[in-house]
């Protein structure tokens, strides 16, 4: 793995799982920085992952190649306003996961042309197992864009999108979409234990099929329409079941939620970008 200096602004939860992801996948800790305010998250991050923690932004960023910026969305105005004079004379690849920051409101505040990469990840990438949404500005070459793909590959799978608008629909799908498959779950083992079953029966029955189900997809050449129909035997069980979910119409009910979480995150992404 190149050996390009990493540096982190922000020692949050997703910043932790990139740089245990890129420790585990043969990364050099003593090349990753990490500025952030709180001095018990970088006593952590330092004992356990041998990175440099560091006080403040300015000591991160100073020779920074690539600059990984992981901090709230509510904080990226006032964060970027610090970085900017930072920056004057460097060209670090800018790796943004503040979820609904568009690039041309970064390139504003950060007052500068960078080359920007925003990255949409979701959750599961605590757990190495995220799916990860990427969009490079112009001003990305394509060894920025390895890199970048080298960083999120870290913890999980990466998929590019070519019009940062559908950054808005990997919000909608993957983003989000951890919840809805938990609502399913969690209305799965209610349903099991109003079917007899104990509440750990029940509960342990209904994670390992949802992983069994998501392995089998992942891992089969056939989509999933495929695999249902694979399971359904006509006149069995599961195609009972079935038409009560075809009775209440899911799939328009899953299409409907899609698009009311693809719209708020327009909505959010405007809300940020008109702030000064």
């Amino acid at each position: 793995m190149s050996t390009a200096n990493i540096r982190f602004i922000g020692g949050g939860n997703m910043a932790t799982s990139l740089i245990a992801g890129l420790i585990a996948d043969g990364y050099a800790p003593q090349a990753i920085q990490v500025s952030d305010p709180s001095p018990e998250r970088r006593h952590a991050l330092q004992a356990s992952l041998g990175v440099r923690a560091l006080a403040t932004n300015a000591e991160a960023l100073a020779g920074a190649e690539t600059l990984v910026l992981c901090v709230k969305p509510q904080l990226a105005a006032s964060v970027c306003a610090e970085l900017a004079p930072l920056l004057d004379g460097q060209r670090p690849l800018i790796v943004s996961v503040m979820a609904g920051v568009p690039e041309q409101t970064l390139q504003r505040w950060l007052g500068a042309s960078l080359p920007i990469v925003r990255a949409m990840p979701n959750t599961p990438a605590m757990v190495q197992t995220g799916a990860i949404g990427l969009h490079a500005s112009p001003e990305v070459d394509a060894e920025g864009r390895n890199r970048a793909e080298t960083i999120l590959r870290a913890v999980g799978l990466v998929r590019w999108v070519e019009d940062e608008s559908h950054i808005d629909a990997v919000t909608a799908i993957s983003g989000s979409g951890p919840a809805y498959f938990f609502l399913f779950m969690e209305a799965l083992e209610q349903a099991a234990i109003e079917l007899g079953l104990d509440g750990e029966t029940a509960r342990l029955l209904t994670i390992q099929t949802a992983l069994g189900a998501a392995k089998m997809a992942m891992e089969s050449t056939d989509p999933p329409a495929r695999l249902r129909e694979q399971v359904t035997s006509p006149g069995g069980t599961t195609e009972r079941a079935l038409a009560v979910f075809d009775e209440a119409d899911l799939r328009a009910l899953v299409e409907r939620a899609a698009r009311a979480a693809r719209d708020r995150a327009v909505e959010l992404s405007k809300t940020l970008s008109e702030a000064p």
